[in-house]
């Protein structure tokens, strides 16, 4: 398990993390989504013991990390920014990581290159942004690690690719009850991949949630009534965001969909429907009812 409670980073007068805590459980994807800034890339740092806390702790299995070498070797941190040796091949890189990683198996990687179909002789500097991603990806996968932290790792993969890497990824996961923690400014993009997603806004996590309970929890509700009503109509029931044009009403409801669905038709309305949200749409009124301009940071990428 990976433990942070109450860390604090700063950079001069720019405090990137504020009394951050969270628990990510081991074999778990955890993602973290958030607008450029908002502290994503600093605490997959922290996590990796690239960086040090100025406040709080973080703790793997109950060790810190940060000059823990043995713990460090159960990381594989692929960044947002991928470095590679100077006028480097992916042979020369396998043999640093090698030498970095007692559990660097040479053979995985080598089919994993395969897979990706990957040169292994030729100059890293003339691969694609996105050829340099998937070398980054499967020299950490080639470690075989207990932790595997993406910063923005599928930026830049065409479609099919990206499917791969999830695909990847996954493999490793069950053969080897590997946690993965993600970031990505994209919701869309880890909708599909995590079991648990925090939103990062100004350097705290605002809102964390488990995804499947977070996209069936809650619901749009489009209802009409013959007679004339109000919001009235509906006290007792955990809703959120009602409009209502005529004899039409809109909200969001939180709770059970059938046991709401039942004391709805008990109503006896002209019109009932209960629509899905998207993962979006829930952050959005999550965000909203919290007191959050979620609406701006969509605007930034999420």
């Amino acid at each position: 398990m990976i433990r942070v409670d109450k860390v604090s980073k700063r950079f001069g007068d720019f405090y990137a993390l504020k009394e951050l805590s969270c628990e990510i459980s081991s074999g778990s994807v955890y993602g973290l989504v958030g607008a450029n800034g908002a502290g994503k890339s600093t605490l997959l740092r922290l996590i990796s013991g690239v960086y040090r806390e100025d406040a709080g702790e973080i703790l793997i299995d109950g060790e810190p990390v940060f000059n823990n070498p043995r713990v460090k070797q159960r990381i594989a941190f692929v960044a947002d920014e991928v470095f590679f040796l100077q006028h480097s091949d992916l042979g020369r890189m396998a043999k640093l990581y090698a030498a970095a990683y007692p559990s660097f198996d040479e053979q995985y990687f080598k089919s994993l290159a395969a897979r990706f179909k990957l040169p292994m002789n030729k100059n890293i500097a003339a691969f694609s942004k996105g050829m340099r991603r998937q070398s980054a990806l499967i020299l950490s996968l080639a470690t075989r690690p207990s932790i595997l932290l993406l910063d923005e790792t599928f930026d830049g993969l065409d479609p099919i690719m990206r499917n791969l890497v999830k695909s990847i990824v996954y493999e490793t996961m069950v053969d080897r009850d590997m946690t993965v923690v993600l970031s990505s400014h994209s919701l869309r993009e880890l909708e599909d991949t995590c079991d648990q997603l925090s939103l990062l806004y100004n350097g705290g996590i605002v809102f964390e949630s488990d995804v499947q309970n977070l996209k069936t929890r809650m619901f749009k509700v489009q209802i009409a009534f013959s007679e004339p009503f109000d919001k009235s109509r509906f006290e007792g029931m955990d809703m959120i965001n009602y409009t209502q044009r005529g004899c039409v009403a809109n909200f969001i409801l939180r709770g059970g969909r059938d046991e709401a669905k039942a004391k709805l038709d008990g109503m006896q309305p002209l019109l009932l429907e209960l629509l899905p949200l998207s993962l979006e749409e829930v952050f959005v009124y999550e965000m909203d009812a919290l007191g959050y301009d979620f609406s701006s940071q969509l605007k930034e990428g999420i």
